[in-house]
């Protein structure tokens, strides 16, 4: 019973940090959707719509041929502007990771594809920041306002909240191992 608890224990553990880690995503969702003959207007854009990009994850391109990834500006990637991108992306097999929140243009190398369809927009989320660092320092008022008392004792919120987190452990734990 006692591995089993230990089981379960490390199991969630793994699955809350799983949660948080960053993703590869596979360009269009197939290998070769980064040429002209799998792109319409709109099918690498639709694709990145449908998807949620956080700061820290990847974008995978595989594709045959010569093309290549061009990370662009706004500008360019409306004009198809090939001359002066911020990043180039050669071969077959490429992973570009997404550093920072907001808009990510790309835009294919080949000469003629990026005007056929061949260009992509991803925005990428920005990036969540705890409650703690958001919140401003207490007033001097509140720094001296008396502890609250349960039952005799001071009670904060964030010993209230493991308590809250200790009990529903030990009764997952209580029920994993009952079953």
């Amino acid at each position: 019973m006692a591995a089993a608890s230990l089981y379960f224990s490390v199991s969630l553990l793994f699955l809350l940090c799983g949660l948080s880690a960053a993703k590869e995503y596979l360009v269009g969702g197939s290998i070769n959707s980064w040429t002209v003959s799998s792109s319409s207007l709109r099918v690498l854009n639709h694709w990145a719509e449908a998807n949620r990009f956080q700061v820290g994850d990847s974008l995978v391109w595989r594709f045959d041929g010569k093309a290549s990834v061009l990370e662009v500006t706004r500008e360019a990637y409306l004009a198809c502007n090939t001359s002066s991108p911020i990043a180039e992306h050669g071969g077959g097999a490429i992973t570009v990771r997404l550093r920072r929140s907001g808009p990510h243009y790309f835009i294919s190398g080949e000469e003629g594809a990026c005007g056929k369809g061949v260009k992509l927009v991803v925005v990428v989320m920005a990036e969540r920041r705890s409650a703690a660092a958001a919140s401003p320092a207490p007033s001097p008022a509140e720094a001296e306002a008396p502890i609250p008392m349960i039952g005799g004792a001071p009670f904060s919120a964030a010993a209230g909240g493991g308590v809250v987190a200790a009990a529903i452990v030990l009764v997952l734990t209580g029920l994993w191992g009952g079953l």
